[in-house]
């Protein structure tokens, strides 16, 4: 049976929660399949917010049941505090399940992402400080921690003695940092997390394949987005797992057989926190208004958020690199008002056009764009519930969109709401 995949195709914050939340309603599981508490999404139901961090953004549904997948690194203390503020809100979260192979973010690697970004100074990555890199690379290390680890003492303390052998090491030899103590961080997570922990974990792969068997809708959800991809992002101004529809597949345990559609969400301009290239990057007025307007703040950090103009060529290869059968365009309300729009369609390098993204990394940092410019809009969008609702020059824009990636726009964002998008 069908399984869906929602992703980002910028560099993030293109209103992926929302998305989800709004497809959610014909799930009957929504699974997170990659990153960390690093990335929120916010939803907007009625007067109220919810900007999750951990947890699926099918929890706001009661018949979904939401699952952490295996490719996801979990802080249990986080996971713990963040669904005890949704049931504090009347949000149930006793349906959610976490992979029993998610691995675990551990105390060091904080303590080491936090310092490897100060060592290094003016190349630093725009990390969120979160422990997420660390984890990775024990991951693929092969010295990890997992969520199963927690529900045998035994396993839990052999491989946290290893770990911390080496960990420590580091932090006191490299960092001149004091060690950490292997009794403190036992008790933390085998005697005060385990408990509130166990009743989540279960065998995710089996769950889900048990469902799609079953003639049940699955959604997988990422965080981030594409060019924030470890193999195809602005390396190393990346995450450090693969948001992309293959990365959705790894990480949830589902075969690329059983994905009969891949939604990918573009903000209607773009968007990028932290370092790393930006053609389109605006530094005027016009930025001042696009942040102001779009709130471009960032859900965890608070980091403002650098903007720019849309960028085709960037979408078109997100569109190539996942598959995507369809474009849900966020945002769009936030363009009405200026008198004209742009949207880069090609790009400059060294007096030489490029129609697609060049595979050098050295070309795309001082690659200019090349602007098709139209004709804006003044009308407020906010109330917009058909096609026939959008002025004459929002539906040209999105034509624009639509011939230059060859991908259909089947939803168009017009508000922060969960209602305020128009389906096309």
């Amino acid at each position: 049976m069908p399984a869906t995949i929602v992703i980002g195709t910028q560099w993030g914050d293109e209103g992926k929660g929302k998305l989800t939340d709004l497809l959610a309603k014909d799930m009957n599981y929504v699974v997170r399949y990659q990153g960390g508490h690093n990335a929120g999404h916010t939803i907007v139901v009625g007067e109220e917010s919810f900007a999750l961090q951990l947890v699926p953004s099918g929890v706001l549904y009661p018949h979904i049941t939401p699952v952490i997948g295996n490719g996801v690194v979990v802080d249990p203390a986080v996971l713990v505090d963040e669904c005890r503020k949704l049931n504090a809100r009347g949000i149930d979260t006793s349906k959610l399940v976490v992979s029993a192979n998610a691995h675990l973010i551990m105390p060091y690697h904080y303590e080491l992402d936090k310092l490897s970004e100060r060592m290094l100074g003016r190349n630093k990555l725009g990390t969120t400080k979160r422990g997420i890199g660390p984890t990775y690379a024990d991951k693929a290390s092969r010295t990890g921690l997992r969520v199963q680890d927690m529900l045998d003492k035994d396993i839990f303390m052999q491989k946290l003695e290893v770990a911390l052998h080496e960990k420590n090491a580091i932090l006191s030899k490299v960092y001149n940092r004091l060690s950490l103590d292997i009794r403190e961080i036992a008790d933390l997570y085998l005697t005060q997390l385990a408990p509130q922990i166990a009743p989540m974990v279960q065998d995710s792969v089996g769950l889900i394949h048990d469902a799609l068997e079953d003639g049940q809708n699955v959604m997988l959800e990422g965080a981030q987005a594409t060019f924030l991809d470890l193999d195809h992002g602005t390396y190393p101004f990346v995450t450090s797992s693969n948001p992309t529809a293959g990365g959705a597949c790894v990480g949830a345990g589902v075969g690329p057989m059983h994905i009969t559609r891949v939604v990918g969400i573009a903000k209607s301009y773009v968007t990028r926190v932290g370092a790393g290239p930006f053609p389109t990057e605006l530094t005027d007025e016009t930025a001042d208004i696009l942040i102001d307007r779009g709130h471009e703040y960032g859900t965890n950090t608070g980091r403002k958020r650098r903007p720019g103009w849309l960028d085709l060529v960037m979408l078109s290869h997100a569109i190539r690199l996942s598959s995507v059968s369809e474009i849900a365009l966020t945002k769009l309300d936030v363009l009405s008002g200026f008198d004209t729009i742009n949207v880069c369609v090609a790009y400059d390098i060294d007096g030489e056009k490029y129609t697609k993204l060049p595979y050098q990394q050295a070309k795309f940092q001082v690659a200019k764009p090349i602007y098709e410019q139209l004709p804006g809009w003044s009308k407020d969008l906010e109330s917009a519930k058909t096609k026939t609702d959008l002025p004459k020059e929002a539906v040209d824009y999105i034509s624009l969109i639509e011939h230059y990636s060859k991908t259909k726009v089947s939803f168009v964002g017009v508000g922060p709401g969960r209602d305020q998008f128009v389906p096309l």
